[in-house]
């Protein structure tokens, strides 16, 4: 069994318009949002063996917040640059490179693409809200089998939502 976290970034802020679009920060919200996410996903006994993060810094951000919460060191977050501005096809090819050894995999992006991922495999999501958390668990031996296979099991947790 394996377990993709599927996070989208929390809330980012637009104040400065200098800024390229992968220097945004979060905003107060996305700051209070990730740990809360974090933490709630620790109280569900939810623990990544291996975090991978877009290198915007709205998403590295979001994964370091939720990272303390869940005991994860941060040194350990894997940034990946196919991770910003992927396809779902190319989310799914980070995936299937891990191999066999995590069995539970968080992976923190954005949108359209971690929405469009998610829709894939329930179509009973639309698009996930900013710092939402989809939790699918596949009944594979490995990543390299992740693809067109239904989850056995999927939990959405969105912020606005206890």
């Amino acid at each position: 069994m394996r377990r993709l976290i599927l996070v989208r970034h929390a809330k980012s802020s637009r104040d400065d318009p200098t800024l390229a679009d992968r220097d945004r920060p979060l905003n107060e919200r996305g700051l209070r949002d990730a740990p809360r996410m974090g933490e709630r996903l620790a109280k569900r006994a939810i623990r990544p063996d291996l975090i991978v993060s877009s290198p915007a810094v709205r998403a590295l951000t979001t994964a370091q917040l939720m990272a303390q919460k869940l005991d994860y060191h941060l040194d350990a977050i894997v940034v990946d640059e196919r991770v910003y501005a992927a396809t779902p096809e190319a989310l799914i090819e980070v995936m299937r490179a891990l191999g066999d050894r995590p069995k539970c995999v968080m992976l923190v992006g954005h949108n359209p693409e971690m929405s469009e991922l998610a829709r894939r495999w329930s179509k009973d999501l639309e698009e996930l809200p900013t710092c939402a958390v989809a939790d699918f668990r596949f009944d594979i031996k490995s990543w390299s089998k992740l693809g067109a296979q239904r989850p056995v099991d999927m939990t959405l947790y969105e912020p606005k939502r206890s």
